[in-house]
């Protein structure tokens, strides 16, 4: 808690000094407050002051907050008075014609640099996410139930407009048996791990309708005898998705679901196949992100700008997505249509036992859940378009939107003019938009993690774990070595210079690196200093602690191993494009790579190592500074 105090307040002396005013009486308000309120202060009071202060950009005026004493005889927070008198009007409150860019991040830094640490919640904050999971379920039904036929229909509609020859590929892949699975390194619900993974003996009845256990769970029909160990599962009895808590902020955990080892498997298959097709659709490829942030972030630093494009973000975005929506979406095409049925886990088991059927689409941890919300979102907000120009949209109108839309998961880039009538189509399909974080009305503008305001960069550096207080905590000290270089980039010289000492009194050696260094050491625009030259390469060398984190053990031999082999061998080539690939329904043939993701890295002894490393380690060595 003093280590936290103390870097808040050198950062906070530090902005008074940038923006000419005193930060004295703001630091001494913060220890006594943090004193008698403890961590809860600064990882969510004080997060909350930083998101108002965004909304009174956006509205152009500041207004009260019950967390802090106004100015007597003013409308401004008395809490860092000095910065918002400069920013806006201290009688009136209202946004100043010119106000201080570098206040306006100051606050925002000062405010929400501690918002969203990774820390493990209280058991009443874990009781009450997941009972606001179970009461989301409900507010889906009562969705699904007041959704008006013509509602539906103007929908689907849209969908087909924008999907159609998307959807049509990929109900061709899947008919002609072109879908390539794979294992992820994460948790499943029925406990598989790692290498394990590649030796299920767990398949179900609706998935083995649409994509049948021998042609994916062994190398080839030689090792059809291994067929014999596989279980089927009925509806009734399949496993359901784990949900569970993972660290998020202090103030709510993120709730995430664990699928089944088999339903991952395919849910992987279909989502190379989308991601493929998708890539090579000129339209939804530059209106739809999956990997790359950027085209969202340069759209919100235009929109804060010239005001054409507003920010809007989503409330709970994947566990709204009907799952009678996406049925809807996809039933004319009946290869599609049941494979993500089969994919799709029905009922999900709460931490406290519970089970509960499921009438969202997929929650947070299917592979599925962010291509599928993407889309949906995608037509709900061209629907919103079409009602508020009360004119059906063709697919030359449609085009038109380009350089005005953008969906990124639940980070939404949509035009001013028609952000009341997306906002309103949001809501009618069953979507919660945070208006705390949506922007449109003045200058502040947030998406993918970037704020800006009237064509400024004002994102700010957070904490996401607490400071280190030995060399153990590896953890701690890579978040904080990276916290330091944060801060040194974007100016914060001497809170990183005292970040400095703080780390060399964790660990001895903190060398001068470049930024693509293995070493844990500081980044400098001097540049790095080599204190050693390599007696056979001639290069320099730092002496420092370099990480390595290693998979756990995990045997894997037998046709699972060669299962294994080949499909990372069918990946890597035909990401290369160096394996012909027959396109479905035709006699043609295609050396074209596929462009979803880079090839991936074999290791040597992935049949001996799998899964996600347990746990992460420093070796003090000798390595290159650059």
């Amino acid at each position: 808690m003093k280590s936290l105090m103390s870097l808040w307040s050198k950062i906070a002396e530090e902005s008074a000094i940038q923006c000419c005013t005193s930060a004295s009486h703001d630091i001494n308000t913060v220890m006594a407050r943090v004193e008698d309120e403890g961590l809860s202060f600064l990882t969510i009071t004080l997060p909350s002051l930083g998101k108002a202060t965004q909304k009174w950009l956006d509205q152009g005026k500041a207004g009260l907050h019950s967390s802090f004493l106004t100015e007597r005889g003013g409308s401004l927070p008395r809490f860092l008075g000095g910065f918002f008198s400069r920013v806006f009007d201290r009688g009136s409150g209202v946004l100043l014609d010119d106000p201080c860019i570098d206040s306006i991040q100051a606050i925002r830094q000062l405010t929400l640099m501690f918002g969203k640490m990774e820390l493990r919640c209280t058991p009443e904050r874990e009781h009450k996410a997941i009972q606001k999971y179970v009461e989301c379920e409900q507010e889906v039904r009562s969705s699904d139930a007041e959704l008006e036929e013509r509602d539906l229909l103007e929908f689907v509609s849209m969908s087909d407009l924008l999907f159609g020859s998307l959807f049509s590929k990929i109900d061709r892949d899947i008919y002609y048996g072109n879908i390539l699975p794979g294992h992820g390194p994460g948790s499943t619900a029925d406990g598989l791990t790692g290498n394990r993974k590649f030796n299920q003996a767990v398949w179900t009845d609706r998935l083995q309708s649409v994509f049948p256990v021998g042609d994916f769970t062994i190398p080839n029909w030689r090792f059809n005898l291994e067929l014999e160990k596989v279980s089927f599962l009925e509806p009734g009895s399949e496993v359901p998705v784990k949900v569970t808590l993972v660290p998020k902020t202090l103030k709510t955990p993120r709730v995430i679901a664990m699928e089944p080892t088999c339903m991952q498997y395919m849910q992987q298959g279909i989502l190379r196949s989308f991601l493929g097709h998708l890539e090579g659709d000129n339209f939804l490829s530059r209106v739809i992100g999956i990997r790359d942030q950027v085209p969202n972030q340069e759209l919100a630093l235009r929109g804060s700008v010239d005001n054409q494009t507003a920010t809007l973000d989503l409330s709970d975005a994947s566990d709204r997505v009907s799952n009678q929506l996406v049925r809807s979406m996809v039933h004319r095409w009946p290869h599609f249509s049941a494979a993500l049925d089969a994919t799709r886990s029905r009922r999900a088991v709460l931490p406290d036992g519970r089970v509960i059927r499921l009438a969202k689409y997929a929650s947070m941890g299917s592979a599925l859940c962010f291509p599928v919300e993407a889309m949906v979102f995608l037509t709900m907000v061209f629907v919103g378009i079409q009602r508020s120009l009360n004119t059906p949209l063709n697919r030359h109108a449609i085009n038109s939107y380009v350089d005005s839309v953008r969906v990124y998961g639940d980070d939404l880039i949509v035009p001013t003019r028609h952000v009341l009538g997306v906002v309103q189509s949001l809501e009618l399909f069953g979507a919660r938009v945070g208006l705390d974080k949506s922007f449109w009305t003045g200058k502040f503008r947030e998406s993918c993690g970037r704020e800006y305001f009237n064509g400024h960069d004002v994102s700010i550096t957070r904490v996401r774990q607490a400071l280190p207080t030995h060399r153990q905590d590896v953890t701690g000290v890579v978040s904080t070595v990276s916290l330091r270089n944060q801060l040194y980039l974007s100016g914060f010289w001497k809170a990183s210079s005292w970040l400095d000492d703080y780390i060399r009194g964790i660990i001895k050696y903190f060398p001068n690196v470049a930024p693509t260094s293995p070493v844990l050491g500081r980044i400098s625009f001097l540049g790095y200093q080599a204190e050693r030259t390599h007696p056979y390469l001639h290069s320099p060398l730092v002496k420092g602690y370099v990480t390595e984190a290693k998979p756990p053990l995990d045997h894997l031999e037998g046709s699972g191993a060669l299962l294994k082999c080949l499909l990372k061998l069918d990946t890597a080539a035909s990401l290369r494009g160096k394996v012909p690939w027959q396109q479905p329904g035709t006699d043609s043939v295609s050396s074209e790579p596929t462009p979803w993701e880079k090839p991936p890295m074999v290791s040597s002894d992935h049949l001996e190592r799998s899964g996600r490393p347990k746990s992460i380690n420093m070796k003090l060595r000798w390595s290159s500074p650059f």
